[in-house]
């Protein structure tokens, strides 16, 4: 689906038609740990839409989805899932929404095809038929201990029954990390296939952020619990650039332009913002990894200072 289209959507108002509230929307989102504090976030993903969360580990992410998900209670803040409020309408909305979390969980001795048995009497929409398709796409024995599977196997199993029950939204925490190249090809493949009706909407964390580049239309950093940016993938890219220069060059540039910098032998290697690049700065495009490590390696170095 063409970006325009998606923006025209976004920009509905939620209040005029539930079916064009956001898949998700989160508002000043807050969970306190001893240690730790997800801090105030506050996200919106449209429908038809893949959001990418961002972040090392300990960022954050895990927390940010079972806060969403009800399975860690906020301290503050609001989830709203297709615009109803989670805290009023959980067991209605929780039947449009497919999980994959870092571990599956299951009971070690049962296997897919009980596995899909349990999930029948969960999911009033449960398809039963295309769980199995999904097991052989997967090549997943049906009769064999969840205890024998691996832990890629393990994954897939977790994204064949998010995926079998007509599902509005998936939220994926890691569910990319245990699965070789070609199982993660795979997976962006089915992601595409879900979102291109423009009614359903994919949230993944990972950190493998080539994954993410790949399919999604938003991109989130997390960072210390803390909401560094979120955006649409296409801005951030056009935002941000990659400048090699000297150290003359880099002293002349603008208050706030440079994000992050490296130093080789062969000069300087910056993070830019390229709206306050004086004219005639020759810049290279840069991917959403290196807008990530710049913007931690450019938050660490202001926390040092």
């Amino acid at each position: 689906m063409k970006n325009e289209e998606k923006n025209a959507r976004a920009e509905i108002s939620p209040a005029a038609d539930i079916t064009a509230a956001p898949a998700l929307k989160t508002a000043a989102l807050t969970k306190r740990f001893r240690g730790f504090c997800l801090d105030g976030v506050s996200l919106t993903l449209p429908r038809g839409c893949t959001l990418g969360l961002i972040g090392e580990n300990g960022a954050g992410k895990t927390t940010f989805i079972k806060t969403v998900l009800g399975i860690i209670n906020a301290d503050g803040g609001t989830v709203k899932l297709f615009g109803r409020d989670t805290k009023d309408d959980f067991e209605l909305t929780k039947q449009d929404v497919g999980v994959v979390l870092d571990t599956v969980g299951l009971p070690g001795g049962i296997n897919a095809r009980q596995f899909g048995s349990i999930l029948k009497d969960s999911y009033k929409n449960w398809d039963g038929e295309l769980f199995c398709s999904y097991l052989e796409r997967f090549s997943l024995p049906p009769k064999k201990k969840y205890s024998a599977y691996s832990r890629g196997m393990k994954m897939k199993l977790g994204i064949a029954a998010a995926l079998s029950h007509d599902a509005k939204l998936l939220i994926l925490d890691e569910a990319t990390s245990g699965l070789d190249p070609v199982a993660r090809d795979e997976v962006t493949d089915i992601l595409f296939d879900f979102t291109k009706d423009g009614e359903r909407s994919v949230l993944i964390s990972s950190h493998i952020v080539s994954d993410l580049e790949k399919v999604c239309d938003y991109i989130a950093f997390l960072h210390g619990g803390r909401l560094l940016l979120s955006d649409e993938k296409d801005r951030l890219l056009e935002r941000f650039a990659t400048l090699h220069c000297d150290d003359k060059t880099l002293a002349s540039l603008p208050e706030g332009c440079v994000i992050s910098k490296r130093r080789t032998d062969y000069g300087v290697t910056a993070l830019v913002e390229r709206r306050l690049l004086p004219a005639g700065c020759e810049v290279s495009a840069c991917s959403v990894e290196d807008i990530f490590v710049g913007m931690i390696k450019g938050e660490r170095k202001e926390i040092s200072n």
